[in-house]
């Protein structure tokens, strides 16, 4: 594809100053499908020098130009939609159907969210004889994962621009194609040079390079709590603001007046969806243990049900997982369930039948799973669940709390009062009530190991401002 071998640079295509090259596999043929350059600290310090200099005006741009700029934004992102679903789908695996409905549609989303959440904050107010102003925080680096790629750039780009600031991106090096694509977008949308800086490469060569380097001001990471880890410890030398979105373990509770055949079966297809590649799937599934079989069985179904197949036929449900090393891990976990005796239900390690090459598992049921088990503890990104007994609600909330994560949860009743109740009682970010979805307009991000910070609307805004007061700006009278 044009580009992949060059970095976006001060409103230019450039080289990269290493030399260094990867390949981007496809994870349905096993087969390179693109050669992309890979950074170093030397283009980390010309994107950064580059960031630093148009910070200086785009930082007094008012929000109605940077409003406008964001619909040009959105405008180039539209005419591209149907390049940019086909180019996640051959570099990460989505289905096409999937590619088409929600991976491209998603990073549109925060683009149109974050222009209309610009009327919602104020960047400017009077309390008594102080005068509070909400400023861009600076350069920002944004680090960005490979599951959903277009979603979280956008989720990050869009509020960034809103507040003022200007950024490095480094996308996941798995899956770098279709930010090459956005970058081509931002230049088409006329983003001032400088603003917008997209440098390809690996955690150790750029990733670390932006998190400790004195001139980024705050970073924005989206990706594993181990990676996670490693860029709050790089960036704490210079006392950068970091904000992140990491793992997940997200229970989901079933309570006993809810639909099983219907919410049973639409939870566990929506663990399978994006190959369980989502931070916030709902993998642990909690139900009562008197209604076990009758869960497991639901499930089972449902899960054999699913077609697992070549992204690209629009009949497939469940595309490869993104990489050999997933793919590795995955069966590692699928494995570690049986021997740590859980009820293999259906699926298994190995691939499907039919299926010979390519990164593609079954969709894999364990039923009577003790939340002790590591397939309970351990984020696994497959399409894995496990179905947990629990014998009254105390002990279901309980269960659903004793995780080091919390970016998300469910829960759902037949009566939405006891589900609001439940919800209210469970340590997360968000809580999804009776198969609620994601929504842009509301704040998104985690408690404890899942992260700090909130993407989406508004709340993404403003986690690229600093609030300054000036006080007895105003007359105390």
């Amino acid at each position: 594809m044009n580009n992949a071998d060059k970095f976006y640079i001060n409103g230019e295509w450039v080289a990269s100053s290493t030399g260094d090259t990867c390949d981007v596999i496809n994870p349905a043929t096993e087969e390179s499908i693109a050669t992309i350059a890979m950074g170093g600290k030397e283009d980390v310090d010309k994107a950064v020098a580059a960031a630093r200099e148009a910070f200086k005006s785009f930082s007094k741009t008012t929000v109605e130009e940077r409003s406008e700029l964001l619909g040009r934004i959105i405008a180039a992102y539209k005419a591209r939609m149907g390049e940019l679903a086909e180019t996640v789908s051959q570099e990460m695996g989505a289905p096409m159907g999937l590619a088409n409905k929600a991976q491209a549609p998603a990073g549109l989303g925060h683009l149109i969210f974050a222009q209309k959440a610009l009327a919602d904050i104020a960047f400017v107010e009077d309390i008594g004889t102080s005068h509070v102003v909400r400023e861009p925080i600076g350069v920002c680096g944004l680090i960005t994962p490979w599951n959903w790629p277009l979603n979280q750039i956008a989720a990050k780009v869009g509020p960034a621009i809103a507040a003022g600031c200007t950024m490095v991106l480094k996308p996941s090096e798995i899956a770098p194609l279709n930010a090459i694509l956005f970058a081509e977008i931002m230049h088409e949308a006329g983003t001032p040079p400088g603003v917008f800086n997209l440098i390809n490469g690996d955690g150790p060569g750029v990733g670390v390079a932006m998190s400790a380097h004195p001139d980024i001001d705050m970073m924005s990471f989206t990706g594993s709590t181990r990676a996670g880890v490693s860029v709050a410890q790089e960036s704490a030398p210079t006392v950068k603001r970091v904000a992140q979105e990491l793992g997940g373990k997200s229970p989901n509770i079933i309570l006993d007046d809810a639909d099983f055949e219907k919410v049973i079966g639409r939870d566990t297809f929506g663990v399978c969806m994006n190959t369980g590649q989502s931070c916030n799937a709902a993998t642990r599934m909690l139900v009562p243990a008197s209604r076990m079989e009758e869960a497991a069985a639901i499930a089972k179904a449902t899960a054999e049900k699913i077609s697992v197949g070549d992204p690209a036929d629009e009949s497939t449900k469940v595309g490869p997982l993104v990489s050999q090393l997933q793919f590795v891990k995955v069966q590692a976990l699928i494995q570690k369930g049986i021997d740590e005796g859980a009820k293999l239900e259906t699926g298994g390690v190995g691939r499907p039948d039919g299926l010979n090459a390519g990164y593609f598992v079954k969709p894999t049921i364990f039923s009577n799973v003790s939340n002790d088990m590591t397939i309970a503890r351990e984020e696994i990104f497959g399409p894995v669940l496990v179905l947990i007994p629990y014998e009254d609600e105390d002990e279901a909330v309980a269960i659903a709390n004793d995780t080091v994560y919390g970016l998300s949860a469910y829960v759902s009743s037949g009566d939405l009062d006891r589900a609001r109740a439940v919800g209210a009682r469970l340590e997360a970010g968000n809580v999804h009530i009776n198969g609620a979805g994601i929504d842009p307009k509301a704040p998104f991000g985690g408690y404890k190991q899942s992260g700090n910070g909130r993407e989406f609307g508004k709340w993404g805004i403003e986690e690229f401002l600093e609030t300054k007061a000036l006080l007895g700006y105003n007359d105390a009278a």
